[in-house]
């Protein structure tokens, strides 16, 4: 079933995921879709970037848009709503950390099935052993890894975000173990079949857009999110314009206000915006 829009909406400030959906398969944002993202900035809605990926790893996506000069521009989501930050004073204006002790229970849970972890600092992945993963991620985000020998130790510092990669039917039953163990004190959730999150509590991208649009004065019913996974779950209940990826989830397409007529590879981000935000 499609939905569409009945005419124009006119959103306040537009949140784009990056991977299977501003992103085409080669991991690219289109011309057509710099494009169509430029125009609506022009129109004076903010476009914020929503990422699962660390700060240093969206700045490219950043540049590309090439609105970071600007006011709309001026603002990014990183570590799935963990990190908030203003690209204008190249801070973190928002930070959530996952407990140490909980990063420290999951890498022995991930040890059992043995599977690696990693975390991430602004500019750097900390992998728990050398892994096919960790050296894929550093090489798509172009964020430098490194081997943390004591590893268990070294999360109880806390942070932002631990993921844990690797087959997908091993990843169902450790996300219901370790998100049944630490309810409450951690979000648990698989962004990607081959991918097991572990983030904050009470933290997600659909939270840190409500913190921004709360700095900015904005309703979250002005607010158009575009995604595609479980990840961009809370922003798709929590955003009023809420926009699934025709290739997205069926749960997510499900949840949200509306679904875009082409996939990801199709630009189908600048292909709803041209036809239902643009003037």
């Amino acid at each position: 079933m499609q939905k569409l829009p009945s005419g124009k909406v006119a959103p306040k400030l537009v949140a784009l995921d990056l991977d299977d959906s501003l992103l085409n398969n080669e991991l690219l944002i289109s011309d057509r879709t710099v494009a169509a993202v430029q125009k609506a900035a022009e129109q004076n809605i903010y476009v914020v970037i929503c990422s699962g990926r660390s700060p240093s790893a969206i700045l490219p996506f950043v540049r590309r848009l090439d609105l970071a000069g600007t006011e709309q521009g001026r603002y990014a989501v990183a570590s799935n709503g963990s990190v908030v930050v203003d690209l204008h004073k190249r801070e973190e204006i928002y930070s959530a950390k996952v407990d140490g002790d909980v990063l420290a229970q999951a890498k022995k849970a991930a040890d059992k099935v043995g599977l690696p972890c990693q975390v991430y600092s602004s500019s750097m992945v900390y992998a728990s052993v050398d892994n096919e993963y960790t050296r894929m991620d550093s090489k798509l985000t172009g964020v430098p890894s490194e081997v943390v020998p004591d590893f268990e130790n070294f999360v109880k510092s806390g942070f932002a975000k631990m993921m844990v990669p690797g087959d997908p039917k091993i990843l169902v039953g450790l996300q219901k173990e370790l998100a049944a163990r630490f309810e409450g004190r951690a979000v648990v959730l698989i962004s990607k079949p081959y991918f097991l999150e572990i983030l904050p509590a009470n933290c997600g991208k659909g939270e840190a857009l409500e913190f921004l649009c709360g700095r900015l004065g904005i309703n979250m019913k002005d607010v158009m999110a575009f995604g595609d996974s479980m990840n961009d779950e809370s922003m798709i209940v929590k955003c009023g314009l809420s926009v699934a990826m025709s290739n997205g989830l069926d749960k997510i397409k499900d949840e949200a206000a509306f679904v875009t007529r082409l996939t990801n590879d199709q630009d189908g981000i600048a292909d709803f915006v041209e036809q239902f935000v643009l003037i």
